[in-house]
């Protein structure tokens, strides 16, 4: 079993943890814990093979938070010592103090059970940091001189974000939690410039909680940088969509961002109760329709994975000191769960968080946040993505995603695609270019008549998913199969802009 490294545990961990908790404890604090949060970053980006940028840093700090006379209380520091806890922690007390006359809603927090000196680490073979950076380069410089080298690129672009997150937590009440966690994000577009316009594909390799080895041997490399030049080169000749009513085979490479927008961020409770109301706006799926209202159709389950291997919201325990679990929003069809920290599920009637509490640094506080939400896939058989065109006449198989937009209520939405592929009579009939697909959410996934197989199970998702004020950023993972949607409104996205 990997061990969280050794520098990180070698920080003052529990002199801060004890100072804090201690000096809260003494000021009147019901609850309080100690956050040491250590995140270090790397980005790389290369044009035509050229370095463009390469940034590096480390961010180490720690925050006390504490609950006084029903109320919350937050300071952080970057100075790393005892002396500096008792500080915070004073700092922490007296901002509770001050905002109590203005609380009207004292905080209740879910019971927890304590865990005393528990460590966790995510799972990955190649710690990227310890890969040497020019050896990075020369990798991604490989890749993009396998677009460049065919006459339908005109310029690539390769880069590649990587972060380690480790944090240590302790409270008043006993735990003690220790956890790492690696990430990665690559991304290598081909770009070609055609009759004064251009086109772009990009690889379809998601982010994901992996270690170097993702970038050698966890992705099918070399056979999709072999396919993106042909695909772009037929796309870029490919007919216009015909709009209207259609038929839709949607890959999970596409269909993981609308999970994300129609049901990740419309799960979460905050939102649904207003929290989020003046920055992202709040929720069609409010309290009252939990357990009643139809999501989408039978063949729909949707659950929130804390634990979901590689996945970028996976965690042992949360910023709360809340074991990772695994529960359902949706199930077949009906909207039965939100995803909850420890003080708000006391608020919806529940007895235990089910562990969405996360801060994207030592300082900023935490607060609830986006689990892994997944759509799972057919359990009873493995019909496979060819199976579901099979059963289409004429629509379209969608494949890899770009841009989307969604209403402040998480209901109406507009997706598009990177390669959108007619069927015909059950088979693929050539590309088509310009498709955007409209729906409302209940409608949309109202309108799905089949799920794909396991085989068919891909993980998809963003290390940028936004929320809060300040604002705060979290890496989030969205599993599904392939599906088959029937009658959705797709727009010709030229035709709308009036091109």
């Amino acid at each position: 079993m990997r061990t969280p490294d050794a520098d990180f545990l070698a920080l003052p961990l529990d002199a801060i943890a004890d100072a804090g908790l201690s000096t809260a404890r003494s000021l009147g604090a019901s609850h309080a814990d100690v956050r040491v949060h250590r995140l270090i970053n790397q980005s790389i980006r290369l044009r035509d093979g050229r370095v463009q940028s390469v940034n590096d840093s480390v961010t180490t700090g720690f925050a006390v938070r504490v609950i006084v006379d029903g109320t919350w209380g937050f300071a952080a520091s970057p100075r790393m010592s005892a002396e500096a806890a008792h500080d915070v922690a004073r700092q922490a007390c007296e901002v509770a103090r001050t905002l109590s006359p203005l609380n009207r809603d004292p905080v209740t927090l879910a019971d927890e059970p304590i865990y005393a000196d528990v460590s966790w680490v995510s799972p990955y073979d190649i710690d990227p940091f310890t890969v040497d950076t020019a050896d990075k380069i020369e990798l991604l410089r490989d890749y993009s001189s396998r677009l460049l080298d065919t006459p339908d690129v005109d310029h690539a672009t390769a880069g590649i974000s990587q972060v380690k997150e480790q944090t240590f937590y302790a409270d008043l009440a006993g735990s003690r939690i220790t956890q790492q966690r690696v990430r990665l994000h690559p991304d290598i577009t081909a770009i070609t410039v055609a009759g004064g316009s251009f086109e772009s594909m990009r690889t379809l390799a998601p982010p994901a909680g992996r270690g170097w080895e993702y970038l050698t041997t966890g992705w099918d490399w070399d056979g999709e940088l072999a396919q993106i030049p042909s695909w772009l080169a037929e796309k870029v000749a490919a007919p216009t969509v015909v709009a209207g009513p259609t038929d839709l085979v949607i890959d999970p490479t596409n269909l993981w961002l609308t999970i994300h927008e129609s049901i990740g961020h419309a799960t979460e409770y905050d939102r649904a109760i207003g929290y989020e109301a003046a920055y992202a706006g709040t929720s069609f799926a409010t309290p009252d329709k939990l357990g009643t209202m139809r999501y989408g159709s039978e063949c729909m389950t949707v659950t929130a994975d804390r634990n979901e291997p590689h996945g970028l919201a996976s965690v042992g325990y949360d910023d709360d000191g809340v074991a990772s679990q695994k529960w359902d929003l949706v199930r077949d069809g009906r909207f039965v769960g939100y995803q909850l920290d420890r003080a708000f599920a006391p608020r919806l009637g529940v007895a235990r968080s089910n562990g969405c509490s996360y801060a994207d640094s030592p300082l900023h506080v935490p607060i609830q946040r986006m689990a892994n939400v997944s759509l799972q896939p057919d359990p009873e058989r493995d019909t496979t993505t060819a199976e579901l065109i099979s059963r289409v006449e004429d629509g379209l198989y969608i494949v890899g995603d770009r841009s989307w937009s969604i209403d402040m209520q998480r209901y109406n939405f507009q997706f598009t695609g990177q390669r959108f592929f007619r069927i015909r009579n059950g088979e693929l009939a050539g590309q088509v270019r310009d498709v955007a697909y409209q729906a409302t959410t209940t409608d949309f996934w109202g309108s799905m008549e089949a799920v794909g197989g396991p085989s068919t199970w891909r993980l998809g998702g963003a290390f940028n998913c936004g929320k809060a004020q300040p604002g705060q950023v979290a890496a989030v993972s969205h599993g599904c199969p392939s599906v088959l949607v029937r009658g959705v409104n797709v727009l010709n996205a030229r035709e709308e802009a009036g091109a």
